[in-house]
């Protein structure tokens, strides 16, 4: 057998990529390193990639430095790479540090860049890239640059621009693309457009998995649980065989339009009948759906039942923290809040779910002691964040904080809403705080 080269050595590499097994990938990349073949820029574009897929920001980094001391810091396809494993690693400023040291950039490296803020929920700045792309008007957007935007405009809630680039997917041809409009779908029902969602949808010859997925998840998100079954069933009679995603969201559906015994039925047909193993993710939407209809202790039960790592069952044990309050089961709300303590998720969110849940027991000294607990430990809450997008000018605003633009008339009119709450009788129940009247009325204020 000839000694290996770069070409056979990178071939190896894109081999272990395509066979979905970035483990090995790196390692091969480890073991070229320790031999005389020098590695070549689709050699690391292709190690960088495998860092990309695992998410492992540490051995990326390790990459990356190798990339400087090899020489290839200023090279078209490494620097696109390294753009895309910072923005799935979730550092999204190193890789506009990387993007921003590129002499040239193309079509793909933009993409990168946009994609890597829209990934991350920063879609002003993937539009303001975009923007930027725009201006040079020597390339044209291809499909995934534009399902990146797309995805930005419907994470910022920015109809307009969102509805600007859909005509840019049609004067480009990209409008049957099956991951162009299932973005489109996703962005418009996020935006409340779910007529929109609809036709752009039904615009789309031979719809697979995806587009499917989609509408499915649109119109569950809608309150509209009937329509996502019939999509679901369409999609059974055309023989698209659905996936793990497709599950979450036809039993999410059933789940927020009281469909419980529609849900179990697709829920127990999953593994014999779709080849589909349930995971933590659909258990979460069984137990969700078992709480809202009433059915709190098989919903408890089936919970308990399942076998599976604490940072895997977060959501399951978060939503079930969630029923117990509004059942009133203490005993299980504090089974719940540990199990999420444990696994280091959710933390913040379940100490306060916790002690709201004392306070509906009136069992004001537990509450008082862990809202304690939860400064001696450093813990917070997150404040809460809303935004409205009103003639392209998108308004932020958080939960107790009163300097923002035209903040005197949006508190004025918030006082005048107030008043006609205490008029009408507020409902209690909307709010789980414990806290005094006044501060009570200070967070509706915010």
């Amino acid at each position: 057998m000839p000694e290996p080269n770069v070409v056979s050595y990178t071939s190896l590499l894109s081999g272990y990529i395509s066979a979905s097994k970035p483990q090995l990938c790196l390692w091969m990349f480890r073991e070229m390193h320790n031999s005389p073949v020098l590695p070549n820029e689709f050699t690391f574009a292709t190690a960088v990639n495998a860092c990309s897929i695992l998410a492992d920001l540490q051995k990326g980094k390790q990459v990356h430095g190798l990339v400087e001391v090899f020489g290839f810091r200023f090279n078209l396809v490494v620097c696109s790479s390294l753009v895309d494993m910072y923005g799935k690693c979730n550092e999204v400023d190193f890789a506009q540090l990387v993007f921003d040291s590129m002499a040239d950039k193309n079509v793909v490296s933009w993409t990168s860049m946009i994609t890597a803020y829209a990934q991350n929920g920063r879609g002003n700045e993937a539009l303001e890239v975009f923007r930027e792309f725009n201006l040079l008007d020597w390339e044209i957007p291809n499909k995934f640059m534009l399902a990146s935007v797309i995805n930005a405009c419907a994470s910022s809630g920015k109809l307009v621009s969102g509805k600007t680039t859909h005509g840019a997917v049609i004067r480009h041809g990209h409008d049957s693309n099956d991951v162009v409009a299932s973005t489109l779908v996703d962005m418009y029902a996020k935006c409340g457009c779910i007529v929109y969602a609809a036709r752009v949808f039904r615009r789309v010859r031979n719809p697979c998995v995806i587009p499917y997925t989609s509408m499915i998840v649109a119109s569950g998100k809608h309150g509209l649980g009937k329509v996502s079954i019939e999509l679901f069933e369409e999609m059974i009679d055309k023989r698209i065989k659905p996936n793990d995603v497709t599950f979450v969201a036809v039993l999410h559906a059933c789940s927020h339009s009281s469909l419980v015994d529609q849900g179990l039925e697709y829920f127990n047909s999953m593994s014999w009948k779709h080849g589909v193993v349930p995971e933590a993710k659909h258990y979460t939407c069984v137990v969700d759906m078992l709480s809202r209809t009433g059915r709190f202790d098989e919903a408890y039960r089936l919970a308990k039942s399942i076998q599976v790592n604490p940072n895997e069952g977060a959501s399951l044990w978060g939503t079930l923290l969630s029923a117990s309050r509004l059942h009133g089961r203490l005993d299980i709300a504090v089974e719940a809040s540990k199990r999420l303590i444990e696994s280091d998720q959710q933390v913040d969110g379940a100490y306060v779910t916790l002690s709201n849940a004392y306070v509906l027991a009136g069992e004001w000294e537990n509450a008082n002691d862990l809202r304690k607990k939860m400064k001696q430990t450093g813990v917070c809450k997150e404040p809460g964040c809303s935004w409205i997008d009103i003639k392209d000018s998108t308004y932020v605003f958080y939960a107790g904080n009163i300097l923002f633009e035209r903040g005197t008339e949006v508190l004025r009119m918030l006082k005048e809403l107030e008043r006609e709450m205490k008029e009408k009788g507020r409902s209690k129940g909307l709010v789980f705080v414990d806290v005094e009247e006044e501060a009570m009325e200070e967070t509706v204020d915010h």
